[in-house]
């Protein structure tokens, strides 16, 4: 068992990309066999250096190795030329004067064959000399093309004579300006794998029609034993956008900041909205592989992260929009060190020290002047229990005059209640997160959205009209006053924590000295979770 992973590098990789990924090298490595990785870099006018070494960070982030198998189409140029002489010579591919818009009307339709090109007939001696001028550089781009000679009344399209080298006058970014005449992928792509000794040849369905000619240029040139062809469904994921050329116009228009945004469904992206090999890895293997298309729920997605996250992440106190609460009864100057686990679901994790003052922050929302019936939370004259601290009591207001907003709230505190040794036997129905003012960190607090406004399955869109219409104009909130516990003053760029009741949140790369960057990675609400619970019940 020999597979390959074959990425074109001309854009940064996608999270369709890494279900390739896991699928070529995981079948591989259940196989005791061998996984290559291979560029297939026969369009340089899209290809750059850049996107090379973009995919061997994702491949190896992911947690796969092609140890010293790293190859590129263009390692084989020479040997692919000479395969069309090789075709030139057995009489089954030409040089074509045509250009392409005379070459897509000569191609015929899907109910009408297609017409032979006059230049069909030349002879070999000819075809081998306009061939050897082409590669020399002696005609002009898009002036003459080899063609494989087929069938042109084939009822597959991809058989009438297709293209094999077309004229480009592109610098590229290994043999630099070398060739003016490259490979099209259908000659290089079946080629490169029989030249690797590529037993299975594994692609997405959109080449299933295209296996006719892959096994048509590797048997005519002389591969006996030729890789075998075997399509599985590609990735199509709700409320996102499957395509390099449209990720890339999202890029160069400024509707997002870059390719690792993370927003972005790139392998970079998810890395930096915090996302875990893992949970990649367990999602593709939760969907499988299959032969009818469909559409998976990115919340399936979501619920992988947060099934990695909930035993790996610490848990953390963080206000997104702070509420000063100030404790009357509590001493002033006092500084007390209260005890909070820092994962239940993980007790090896430890225990950490918080920080308890008079002077406190918690959540706007979770204070209200005139609360509906079931508000379980703070409000004038009702209790709460601060998380890991005491029960507190509303006792005062104070409001801004003009606006009616809250400034601050006036409790007081029961020393009775400190969690952990509370014997007062008082119970309350809210349990609230906090920070001390008095040791508070700030932080800058980045919510990611949907890029995209469809609930259901969304197909890639058209136009580029079309793709600007759907873009979520709230798929990024920025709080810059957000309030976090002093134990992530040290926090290192790229560690996850939950935030209690808010969500998972990791440090952004673009953290600074003092100044912490946190991007939300996905919200505590499992609906796939949910999904599921529902799932259970009808079928009980």
């Amino acid at each position: 068992m020999h597979t390959r992973f074959p990425p074109e590098p001309n854009g940064y990789l996608h999270i369709g990309h890494a279900k390739s990924i896991c699928l070529n090298f995981g079948i591989a490595r259940s196989n005791n066999g061998l996984c290559n990785l291979r560029f297939d870099d026969t369009n340089p006018s899209k290809e750059d250096l850049e996107y090379v070494e973009s995919i061997q960070e994702d491949i190896r982030w992911l947690g796969f190795d092609w140890e010293d198998r790293i190859y590129y189409a263009s390692d084989y140029f020479e040997q692919l030329y000479e395969f069309g002489q090789q075709l030139i010579k057995s009489g089954k591919a030409y040089v074509c004067d045509l250009n392409a818009q005379e070459i897509r009307e000569y191609r015929g339709t899907l109910t009408e064959p297609g017409k032979d090109s006059p230049y069909r007939n030349r002879t070999r001696e000819e075809n081998l000399e306009l061939f050897a001028k082409m590669r020399a550089g002696e005609f002009p781009d898009g002036t003459r093309v080899l063609r494989a000679k087929i069938d042109m009344s084939s009822p597959n399209l991809n058989m009438r004579d297709p293209v094999l080298y077309r004229i480009l006058r592109a610098s590229h970014h290994r043999t630099g300006d070398k060739w003016c005449i490259y490979p099209m992928y259908d000659f290089a792509h079946p080629l490169s794998d029989a030249i690797e000794g590529i037993t299975h040849s594994i692609c997405t369905l959109e080449f299933e029609d295209h296996r006719p000619l892959y096994d048509w240029v590797v048997e005519n040139v002389g591969f006996k034993s030729p890789p075998k062809q075997m399509e599985f469904a590609r990735l199509n994921l709700s409320r996102t956008v499957m395509s390099k050329r449209k990720l890339r116009e999202l890029v160069e228009k400024g509707h997002v900041g870059g390719w690792d945004d993370p927003r972005m469904p790139t392998v970079s992206g998810l890395r930096r909205r915090g996302y875990t090999p893992e949970s990649i890895r367990d999602f593709c293997e939760r969907i499988g592989v299959a032969r009818s298309n469909s559409v998976v729920d990115i919340s399936l997605l979501e619920h992988c992260v947060r099934e990695d996250l909930n035993k790996k992440a610490p848990r953390v106190m963080a206000v997104l929009k702070p509420l000063r609460v100030i404790i009357d009864n509590y001493p002033k100057g006092l500084e007390e060190e209260l005890v909070a686990e820092n994962n239940p679901e993980n007790p090896e994790m430890g225990e950490r020290k918080l920080l308890f003052s008079r002077e406190l922050f918690i959540e706007q929302d979770d204070f209200m002047l005139e609360p509906p019936k079931k508000f379980f939370r703070l409000a004038p004259g009702r209790e709460v229990r601060l998380k890991n601290a005491y029960i507190i009591k509303c006792e005062s207001v104070v409001t801004d005059e003009k606006t009616g907003e809250v400034l601050e709230v006036h409790c007081t505190y029961d020393p009775q209640t400190k969690s952990g040794c509370d014997n007062s036997g008082r119970k309350v129905k809210g349990t609230l997160h906090w920070v001390s003012a008095q040791n508070a960190i700030q932080a800058e607090v980045r919510l990611y959205d949907y890029l995209f406004l469809e609930e259901g399955a969304a197909e890639e869109p058209g136009g580029q009209n079309e793709l600007e219409s759907r873009l979520n104009p709230q798929s990024l909130t920025v709080l810059g006053n957000c309030m976090v516990e002093p134990s992530l003053k040290e926090a290192e760029k790229g560690k996850k924590y939950q935030f209690m009741r808010q969500g998972y949140f990791v440090v952004d790369p673009d953290s600074k000295g003092d100044v912490l960057v946190f991007n939300r990675i996905v919200s505590l609400r499992d609906t796939w979770a949910k999904v599921k619970d529902k799932d259970k019940e009808k079928k009980n």
